[in-house]
Parts: C-alpha cells; sequence; structure tokens
C-alpha cells in the first residue's frame, strides 16, 4: 500500500464556507493546503479520535474528530474512494472509517448533543444536521426558546442567520434546560464581548486601510479598533499573516495585517489592516496583567513593563497573541538600496516589495501574491516611455496583476530576483533546472527561520556589509537600458526619415534632418544630454595613460574565474558580494596575501605617476597644439560661411580674387604654435582653399601686414 493519498479539488468546510484545495493523507498525518489563501491545517495522526464517511451535496464527505474536540470537514470525494481510504485508516491511523448517513425524514423535533466543537442535532441515532459553534456569533435565550445568530457568509449569495431551538421544561429542581443549553453553546462560540479591561491600549494609531486614526485595544481573543466614526473587533483566528515593511524614506514602517474573512463596513471589505509608523516614535508600554500572568500566558516573549520604538511593541504584541512569525524583506535590494520598488497599481502609486515566499503591494489597493500561486511572470516595456518598464504577474487562476511605471534601473535587480526564486518568465519558457522547488504542501508562511528575529539581531551588520559592497562592487554592473542590444534599434525606428541620426557617432547634418517632422522635436530634446556624454567621451586622448587600479580590483580580476568556478550560475550581482566578503576575510585573516595586492597596487600608481609626468612633458602638449589648432580653423570656416552667405551673389567676384589672401591668414600662426607638421599642413589646405574657389572674407590690414612679414 502506497504511504500517501492525494486528492485535488477537495473542499474544507471553514465557517460556512466552502475552500478549495489538496488533501494528502500520509503516515504522520493529514495535511490540506487552502488555494485561495495558502493557509495549511496540519493534523497529526496521533490526535486523529474518528473518521466518519457519508454522503453529502457534493458528493462524499470526509468528517475527522480530534481528541482535543476538533472537527474537520472535507467534501468532493467520489463513492468509488471509499475502499481506499478506508484501508488506508486501518493501515496507518488504526481507525475504522465509520459509514453513517444522514436522517432525510422531515422531522422537526429530536435530541440536541454537544461534542466538541459540533451541536449535533439527531433523530435517533442519524444525524439531521451539525452546527459548528465556531459560527455562531451570539446566543440570546427567552422562555423555553434559545436563537443562534450565525457570522454572515461573504462568499455565499445566501447566508443562514438565525436557528431557534424550542426546549420543553423538565421536571429536575434547580437546573433550567434554557440557561443549561445556552451555556454549552456559549461555550464553545464565537462570540465577541469585550468583557473586563484590555491588555494594552495604543492611542491614535494612523491607519492607512481604514483610513483614519484609530484606538487599538488588545484584548485576550480579539482586536478592538475604537474609531471617531467607525468600530472594528477582529478576532485573533481571522489574522492570516503579518508583515513589517520598512519605507523606501526609510523614516517610516509598515505594519500589514492581513485578514480572513475581510472586516466589513457596509459593502466595502477590508482584507488588509495597514498601519504607518514613525521610526522616531517611542512608547514605554505596561501590560494590564501581573508579572506571573504575563508569564505564564507568554512564556518570556512579553514582559509585564517594555518600552522601545512604537512599530516594534506593536509588532511583538500582536505577534505574542497571534502565534505567527512576521514577515520582513528578504535579500533583495533595489536600484537606491532600498528593499522595495517605487510602482503603480491601477490608478495609485505604491510600493512593491519582493519577499522570500511572495510579493507583497501596498497600500491602495493592498495586493499579496504568493509565488506557489504564481502562473509565470513577464517584464514588459513601457506604454508611454522607455525610460520605465511594467511587471505583470499571472496566477494559476488566471489573475493578472500589472505593476507599470517601474524605473528603468530597477530591471536588473528584479530580474535576477525572479531568476533566483526560479519563477517562470514569460516567452523565455520554463528551462530545465528551473522548476520550482518549494514544497506545494508547504505553508507559505512557514520558513525554516524567524526572519524578523534575524533582522533584529543582524541590522547593524547587514547595513555594514552593504555599505561595503556597494564600495568594494560599485563598477560591476550598470543597467543603463530596459532590454540590452535592443536601445540602438529602438532609437533609430523614433527616427526612420534618417535611421543614421541614431548612432553614437552622429554628424552634425543630422540635426538639421531631425527638425523636419515637428512632432518629434521633443524626442531630439531628450537626446540632447546623451550625444553630450558621447562627445565629451570622445575629447578623451587615448594616448593618456590609464589610472591604477586599486589592490582590491588587482585581485578580483585575479580570482574572478576561480569565484565563478567555485559557485556556477552566480549572478554580477552575487559574484560582486562574494568578492566582497572574501576580500574582507583575507584582508581579516591573511595579512601577508592582502599585502602584496597592496604592493601591486602601489607599484602600479607609481608607473602610472611616471608615465604621467612623461605625458605631461611630451605627449599631452602635443596633443592640446593640435586640439587648438583645430578648433582656431573649424571657428573661421563657420565665420567664412556665414560672412558668405550675407554677401551673396554680387560679392563673388570679389571674394574669388581674395581667397589666397584669406587662406593665407588661416593657415598663420604665430611663433610659438608653429611647427613642422602644422606648417607643411597649412600649405596643402593653402592650395585646396585656392582650387575651390570658395568665397571669403577679405583679410583686415594687420593680418596682411603680419602675413607678409
Amino acid at each position: 500500500m502506497a504511504d500517501t493519498l492525494e486528492f485535488n479539488e477537495i473542499y474544507q468546510e471553514v465557517k460556512g464556507s466552502m475552500n478549495d484545495g489538496r488533501l494528502r493523507l500520509s503516515r504522520q498525518g493529514v495535511i490540506f493546503k487552502n488555494s485561495k489563501t495558502g493557509k495549511v491545517d496540519n493534523i497529526q495522526a496521533s490526535e486523529l479520535a474518528e473518521g466518519v464517511w457519508r454522503r453529502v451535496a457534493l458528493g462524499h464527505g470526509l468528517k475527522l474528530l480530534t481528541k482535543n474536540g476538533h472537527v474537520y470537514k472535507y467534501d468532493g470525494f467520489r463513492e468509488s474512494e471509499f475502499d481506499k481510504l478506508s484501508d488506508f485508516f486501518k493501515a496507518h491511523y488504526r481507525l475504522e472509517l465509520a459509514e453513517k448517513d444522514l436522517c432525510v425524514k422531515g422531522w422537526n423535533w429530536g435530541t440536541v448533543r454537544f461534542g466538541g466543537q459540533l451541536l449535533s442535532f439527531d433523530i435517533g441515532e442519524q444525524p439531521v444536521f451539525e452546527i459548528p459553534l465556531s459560527n455562531v456569533s451570539q446566543c440570546t435565550t427567552g422562555k423555553n426558546e434559545v436563537t443562534l445568530e450565525f457570522h454572515q457568509n461573504d462568499d455565499a449569495e445566501v447566508s443562514l442567520m438565525e436557528v431557534r431551538f424550542y426546549v420543553p421544561p423538565t421536571q429536575e429542581d434547580g437546573v433550567d434546560p434554557v440557561e443549561a443549553f445556552a451555556q454549552n453553546v456559549l461555550s464553545k462560540a464565537d462570540v465577541i464581548q469585550a468583557t473586563g479591561d484590555a491588555i494594552c491600549i495604543f492611542r491614535e494609531l494612523q491607519c492607512l486601510t481604514p483610513r483614519g486614526r484609530y484606538d487599538i485595544r488588545i484584548y485576550p481573543t480579539f482586536l478592538h479598533l475604537h474609531g471617531k466614526t467607525f468600530d472594528y473587533k477582529i478576532p485573533y483566528t481571522t489574522v492570516l499573516r503579518l508583515f513589517l515593511l520598512p519605507h523606501k524614506d526609510q523614516r517610516q514602517m509598515f505594519f500589514v495585517i492581513s485578514l480572513d474573512p475581510p472586516i466589513k463596513q457596509g459593502q466595502t471589505r477590508y482584507h488588509f489592516l495597514i498601519l504607518l509608523f514613525s521610526k522616531d516614535e517611542d512608547i514605554s508600554l505596561t501590560l494590564n496583567m501581573n508579572e506571573e500572568e504575563v508569564e505564564k500566558r507568554f512564556e518570556g516573549r512579553l514582559t509585564k513593563n517594555m518600552s522601545g520604538s512604537l512599530y516594534e511593541m506593536v509588532s511583538r504584541v500582536m505577534k505574542a497573541l497571534v502565534n505567527r512569525k512576521i514577515t520582513v524583506p528578504g535579500n533583495f535590494q533595489g536600484h537606491s538600496g532600498a528593499q522595495c520598488i517605487t510602482c503603480s497599481y491601477k490608478a495609485s502609486s505604491g510600493l512593491l516589495y519582493p519577499l522570500e515566499r511572495g510579493f507583497i503591494y501596498v497600500h491602495k489597493p493592498p495586493v499579496h501574491i504568493r509565488f506557489d500561486e504564481i502562473s509565470f511572470v513577464n517584464f514588459a516595456r513601457g506604454t508611454t516611455t522607455t525610460r520605465s518598464f511594467d511587471f505583470e504577474i499571472e496566477t494559476k487562476q488566471g489573475t493578472q496583476y500589472t505593476f507599470s511605471s517601474i524605473e528603468r534601473e530597477e530591471y536588473g535587480k528584479l530580474f535576477d530576483f525572479v531568476n533566483a526564486k526560479k519563477l517562470n518568465i514569460k516567452n523565455r519558457g520554463l528551462k530545465e533546472g528551473m522548476k520550482q522547488s518549494y514544497d506545494e504542501y508547504a505553508d507559505s508562511d512557514e520558513d525554516q527561520h524567524d526572519a524578523y528575529l534575524e533582522r533584529m539581531k543582524e541590522e547593524g551588520k547587514i547595513r555594514e556589509e552593504n555599505a561595503n559592497d556597494s564600495s568594494d562592487g560599485s563598477g560591476e554592473e550598470t543597467d543603463e537600458s530596459f532590454n540590452p542590444g535592443e536601445e540602438d534599434d529602438d532609437v533609430a525606428e523614433e527616427f526612420d526619415s534618417n535611421a543614421s541620426a541614431s548612432s553614437s557617432s552622429g554628424d552634425g547634418d543630422s540635426d538639421r534632418d531631425e527638425k523636419k517632422p515637428a512632432k518629434k522635436a521633443k524626442i531630439v530634446k531628450e537626446r540632447k544630454p546623451r550625444k553630450k556624454q558621447v562627445e565629451s567621451k570622445k575629447g578623451k586622448d587615448p594616448n593618456a595613460p590609464k589610472r591604477p587600479m586599486s589592490a582590491y580590483m588587482l585581485w578580483l580580476n585575479a580570482n574572478r574565474e576561480k569565484i565563478k568556478s567555485d559557485h556556477p550560475g552566480i549572478s554580477i550581482t552575487d559574484l560582486s558580494k562574494k568578492a566582497g566578503e572574501l576580500w574582507k576575510a583575507m584582508s581579516k585573516e591573511k595579512k601577508e596575501a592582502s599585502r602584496e595586492w597592496d604592493r601591486k597596487a602601489e607599484d602600479a600608481r607609481r608607473d602610472y605617476e611616471k608615465a604621467m609626468k612623461e605625458y605631461s612633458v611630451g605627449g599631452k602638449s602635443e596633443s592640446s597644439k593640435a586640439e587648438r589648432s583645430k578648433k582656431k580653423k573649424k571657428k573661421q570656416e563657420k565665420q567664412t560661411k556665414g560672412k558668405a552667405e550675407k554677401k551673396g551673389a554680387s560679392s563673388k567676384s570679389l571674394s574669388s580674387t581674395k581667397s589666397p589672401a584669406k587662406s593665407m591668414s588661416e593657415s598663420f600662426k604665430s611663433k610659438e604654435f608653429v611647427s613642422s607638421d602644422e606648417s607643411s599642413s597649412g600649405e596643402s589646405k593653402k592650395e585646396d582653399s585656392e582650387e575651390e574657389g570658395g568665397p571669403s572674407p577679405a583679410p583686415s590690414s594687420e593680418d596682411s601686414a603680419s602675413g607678409s612679414d
């Protein structure tokens, strides 16, 4: 017999709603993963007390009862699967899977039995219906009557809101059957009653969703938000996840509480509660409990008197009460060094945080997407400009999320992150080795370590390492274009009238051709700064000595291939980070090895200084003379053209007779600028100008006099 059984499209009944997911039965127990929320229910084999197989509306169902009174219902099985399940229960759980059919007589009187979390209305030995007491929101009594009110189910079109039971009087003295019935219900019901004092109160906290300022009262079983207009009571059982996210400005913090079912205000549903804190706000907190109670209930996670940042106190209290880990951003760092990316979703701008197991966007509207529900992601070029791009995510259910207006510089970092998480990228296909490695039944919240705790412990250490990495690998990676290798083609498309104008060596005449289409004048202006940068790079003398490398860069060039071979498939970013770590460790442990590279760097610096002295004495002066003579010639040619256009046809004969004199003035230079090479080139240019016979202005008397000298 197989050690595991797996079933797809199984429905779990939770608070009146049917949640679809995947069910796995193994030797260790039963695991159900909700497809919608990613929440995992894990029932240990040792906890199982009873298993019941019965016919239900969706085919056949399995009801499991545990020793501590909890009941789990799973529907959607086929009738043919009973034998397989029955044998599995006998072999691995040593339980008989009992078959019990519901009573369908239609009688409305019978016996009520309370078992664990269930109220069962039976006729004889057969149950007619069962009510999970966790669905009950209120229980009221009357004369011989008990009324149960239920939580509203948002997923269903029609919800059962109330049931009344008639309890006949009995002859037993001192026991009221109505009160006994009500007490049995209330002991297990999900009734929120603000009895007693709050454990602690946080005053006037800024809340982004729902918007406003609220007092948060912390009770043992629920959270009470008290605002000027609305009040909300949030049971801790509805809290799915907790997130603590640093704002991009590094001065504020988001604390996000994910809820299922959501809190309601009219027709509006709030699936996330988002609080915004300033890092500078501090608080001293005293819990409304004695020290023994605090120690017994929280087991050292909280103390009676605490002080620190406001966001730390709120997150610490919530973590202890909800008993869930706090999710913080992982190792991702954007172009600016922040752990998030600025983008737009729908009509609003916000922040996208890549986490270790998903993405979360804050804040309007908040979105949380787990990696295990992502079908593929896509990097798309921005619709309005090439300076930004869109990041698209499509889930396995077919829902698409588009995060737009992401800065082009973030592309490399985000692509490396998606690649490292082995997500399927559209138009590239699922390559070999890119298959997602996480367990389909793993809880998306459960990490092997507490990331929040690690972050609080190593915050200073990480900040120091990031500073070292950024200084060491500053020149390693540049994301100048959204998709490298395609930018030149796109520029050429924008200037179809003269595609050569997009080349980096653009001629002076191309500016005139680009001005022809009036609509494209703006695009030309945007490209001007780039051309200036190219021209400034051209102005560098290629004969000038290159600057010497630092000791780290010399070591990196010598060891780059070794690092690549030791870590196959490492990205450029991770390579520079790893190199920085190795260099730092080597400089501490192996001082002799680092001194060797320091000596090499010192030798390179001396060679550079020596070469610069020779260059400044010889080559630099010659190159500077040549440059100045070229500039002077260009200036004179421009003046010649401008004056010739003004004079027109009437001055043609005059200019032709005076062109030899002009060529003499152009080639003339004072004694300190004259060299043998230039004099020969000046004579050749003089001959060319005589052959062309172009219009030129008459030389001044001073020029002619100096020329005769």
